[in-house]
């Protein structure tokens, strides 16, 4: 399997844009915005305090290796200008911050200040640096024992990092915008991360802690570990969503993502189990759609010559809805080559199901088109009542 960085098979759109925002006019009006030179010492006292949202599971999916963290530490060390860290302080919760950008600039701090017997953060010990190669193998707790060091340990908990706080922002969507405008780049992150920030709670983590789990999902995405880009949480959160609510689709997916995420959460001690069979459904429907497509071919879309390298988030939406019906993907098993000449046809001749998961994948209609344009050709295979949840 391939890293995260040259992996060919992970979506790269279909997932929430700008676009979905659905922004007022004035949408940038209200929030002010502080602007700070918090010291590197500062940083990690909030941080130490749990003022700044890290929550240590978010070192799972380390986008960052040792040697990468070693070269921050050592930037700060030596006074190199670093990227601003933007923060925004949570309603209701004065002096209470959520990480817009700059998370693995602040895992890679509270790492590297990380006791030896710190149990939520391993500790960073520095590695691979060339320019201050004597700084190799030590610890924060090496340098302050090493009187060798005592300059080196003044620059660096008295470097300032430029810190961008957001205060009196009114809705989400704002917060959102700055997230998506910062993260234009080829290395385009995933709105799932700042979800998952600004919805804690138990569904939250469950759908995390699912994905990195979850065997059938990481070969479906070609995934050595979990997507540090929280791509995989997204598909399972799509699927929770669908799953339980596609009747109240409403053209935003932004809002149908969020407040899936919020009423699991808040109703989570009487779903659990609930959630938790669905969640072995989606396991079984995956495997059932690699049985059908095979390894190469599933949850992608045919192009009229061949199928395309990426996962198509639209595709993966019907697959994993109606696959997870055990009747439908048993039948569907037992007749997997028309199922799959189907499929080809269906993305070759049928104008209005290629537009349902390939330009217009977010509409109401694409949504019912997609849903029911495959519940009709799953009901024609099989002869089973197949029936869209989309009405």
């Amino acid at each position: 399997m391939l890293p995260d960085e040259e992996n060919e098979s992970l979506p790269l759109d279909q997932q929430e844009g700008y676009e979905d925002l659905d922004l007022n006019a004035d949408w940038f009006v209200g929030p002010t915005l502080w602007s700070t030179d918090w010291t590197t010492e500062t940083v990690v006292s909030q941080l130490r305090r749990g003022n700044i949202n890290l929550n240590p599971r978010y070192q799972r999916r380390n986008a960052w290796d040792t040697k990468r963290k070693s070269y921050f530490i050592e930037s700060l060390i030596l006074g190199l200008p670093v990227p601003q860290i933007i923060l925004a302080e949570e309603k209701g919760k004065k002096g209470s911050f959520v990480v817009i950008d700059g998370k693995q600039r602040l895992l890679t701090l509270r790492q590297f200040l990380a006791k030896s017997d710190d149990v939520e953060f391993p500790q960073l010990k520095l590695t691979g640096l060339d320019d201050r190669a004597e700084l190799n193998g030590l610890t924060y707790e090496a340098l302050q024992d090493d009187l060798r060091f005592r300059d080196e340990l003044n620059n660096f908990e008295n470097q300032t990092v430029r810190t961008v706080v957001i205060r009196g922002w009114k809705s989400e969507k704002y917060l959102y915008s700055v997230f998506l405008r910062i993260n234009t780049g080829s290395v385009q992150l995933s709105p799932q991360e700042l979800r998952q920030a600004l919805h804690p709670g138990e569904f939250s983590n469950f759908i995390d802690d699912f994905s990195y789990e979850s065997i059938p999902l990481k070969r479906a995405m070609k995934l050595r570990e979990p997507d540090f880009r929280m791509r995989d949480v997204e598909l399972v959160l799509r699927y929770f969503a669908y799953r339980n609510f596609a009747s109240r689709y409403s053209g935003d997916l932004k809002k149908f993502l969020d407040e899936t995420t919020e009423i699991f959460n808040l109703e989570w001690s009487k779903s659990v189990a609930m959630l938790m069979e669905q969640g072995k459904s989606l396991e079984e429907a995956l495997t059932s759609v690699r049985t059908i497509f095979g390894e190469r071919d599933e949850l992608r879309k045919w192009n009229g010559k061949t199928f395309e390298r990426r996962i198509n988030r639209a595709v993966f939406d019907i697959m994993a809805y109606y696959f997870s019906i055990p009747e439908i993907a048993d039948a569907s098993i037992a007749k997997s080559a028309q199922i799959k000449a189907e499929f080809q046809n269906l993305c070759e001749h049928n104008r209005e199901f290629v537009a349902s998961i390939e330009s217009t994948t977010k509409s109401i209609d694409a949504n019912r088109q997609r849903f029911g344009i495959w519940a009709s050709a799953l009901s024609a295979i099989t002869g089973l009542d197949v029936r869209s949840p989309i009405a």
